[in-house]
């Protein structure tokens, strides 16, 4: 989980599924009511999040924010596909980068900047077809396509089911067992479907002081 609270604007389906989800479940109501600061924002800048997320894998918050501020640096707080091409391999691994995960920066740079992965396509695509065309990009799996439909798309209804955090709240939340049972998390998708991004983030909320941004 991260980090620092980003004013924005909410989505524009925000109240309605807060209206929505506060009716259909009593979790739910209590966790809106409870977190009334903050909404779910785009940051708008595909690269930029898919780097943090790429960074983000398989450590811990306070190793992925220390690395991240490492190759912001690096970039001259210019992170974006020319700037990144433009660092060697080893300037990118001395943030603190694993050789997969500098390759995978470097790939995405390339692909950015040859034209040959177009983040623009995304927003005619559905979830589905979005996460897959996602995952192609070398060091991106399910987990971080979701995050990206999430928090740079604000889709609706993503309900990222590889997320620690997110399986840890529920649990939490409905007093279930740590993982939570498959047919209970297929019960609460149907139940929040179409707005199973609201839900996610206000589980991330319950457990975490200020809500996640990537």
């Amino acid at each position: 989980m991260s980090s620092i609270l980003i004013k924005g604007k909410p989505p524009k389906y925000w109240t309605k599924a807060k209206r929505i989800l506060s009716k259909k479940d009593k979790v739910m109501k209590k966790l809106i009511y409870n977190f009334k600061d903050g909404n779910l924002i785009t940051r708008n800048d595909v690269f930029f999040s898919l780097c943090k997320s790429i960074i983000g894998q398989q450590i811990s918050v306070a190793a992925a924010n220390s690395v991240f501020l490492k190759f912001k640096k690096k970039c001259n707080n210019k992170i974006n596909a020319k700037t990144v091409n433009s660092l060697s391999f080893r300037n990118l691994k001395e943030c603190g980068l694993s050789k997969q995960k500098v390759l995978g920066i470097q790939d995405l740079a390339k692909k950015i900047l040859n034209k040959s992965f177009k983040p623009n396509l995304i927003k005619k695509m559905s979830d589905e077809e979005a996460i897959e065309y996602l995952s192609d990009l070398r060091q991106i799996g399910r987990w971080s396509a979701e995050m990206i439909l999430l928090f740079s798309f604000n889709r609706s209804n993503i309900w990222p089911l590889q997320d620690i955090g997110l399986l840890r709240a529920i649990s939490n939340n409905y007093n279930k067992k740590y993982l939570p049972p498959k047919k209970f998390l297929e019960k609460l998708y149907k139940k929040f479907t179409p707005y199973c991004s609201v839900a996610t983030w206000y589980l991330w909320r319950s457990i975490d002081d200020e809500p996640i941004q990537y």
